[in-house]
């Protein structure tokens, strides 16, 4: 028996008390499990979220839309970056307040010159609580994968309530499997075997995450 057949024969097994209809997966296999762990209102929602952000070693800041130009020009400046690279769709007054000059995405941009602008500011798509993760999707405001891989400073910009969810499930039921998606749990790190901690080595080394109220 070689490893495919083994494989098939693992799915087999797994599969053995699924009713052999014409029902599509969806229908046939229960998906009665808990869709989220205990009850919480919105804001404790958005606090459970903001705690495992800053568990992960995210920097997390909280403002109203009319702070927001202020709060990302004061970030921008503290991390003293005199370029930014702004996806397509960003709205203009999130940076209309920053002097940093705007790096544009480009389809000819390389690894080498993206690795040369000081930060990048993005939206998201959708920001799940009990993980503490982002995810993007590859909308104008968040631009492709690639422009938050490589810089070293990533601003992303959550608006609360309406891209907070508290569990993955509820995430999933809102993105597109069809789209780039990108998960983000903190800031990139990685540990050796014996755990000490490196950050950086395959995304930015620093992440902030503000939570814009909507209301």
């Amino acid at each position: 028996m070689n490893s495919r057949e083994r494989i098939l024969g693992r799915v087999r097994r797994a599969l053995a008390d699924v009713p052999r209809d014409d029902a599509s997966y969806e229908q046939a296999v229960s998906r009665d499990y808990a869709r989220e762990h205990g009850e919480r209102s919105v804001p404790q929602t958005v606090d459970l979220l903001a705690e495992n952000l800053a568990d992960y070693r995210a920097l997390v800041h909280r403002c109203t839309d009319r702070e927001l130009a202020v709060l990302i020009m004061r970030l921008l400046a503290e991390r003293g970056s005199r370029t930014v690279l702004v996806p397509p769709g960003l709205p203009p007054h999130w940076l209309k307040a920053s002097d940093a000059t705007q790096v544009h995405d480009r389809v000819a941009s390389t690894a080498h010159e993206l690795d040369r602008v000081d930060s990048v500011v993005t939206g998201c798509a959708v920001a799940i609580a009990e993980t503490g993760t982002l995810v993007l999707d590859g909308s104008p405001d968040q631009g492709r994968r690639r422009i938050t891989l490589v810089p070293d400073h990533h601003i992303c910009v959550v608006r609360v309530p309406g891209q907070v969810v508290s569990s993955v499930p509820q995430g999933l039921e809102r993105l597109d499997p069809a789209r780039p998606l990108t998960w983000i749990s903190g800031p990139s790190a990685t540990s050796d075997i014996e755990l000490d901690r490196v950050e950086g080595v395959h995304g930015p080394r620093t992440l902030e995450v503000i939570l814009v109220d909507e209301g």
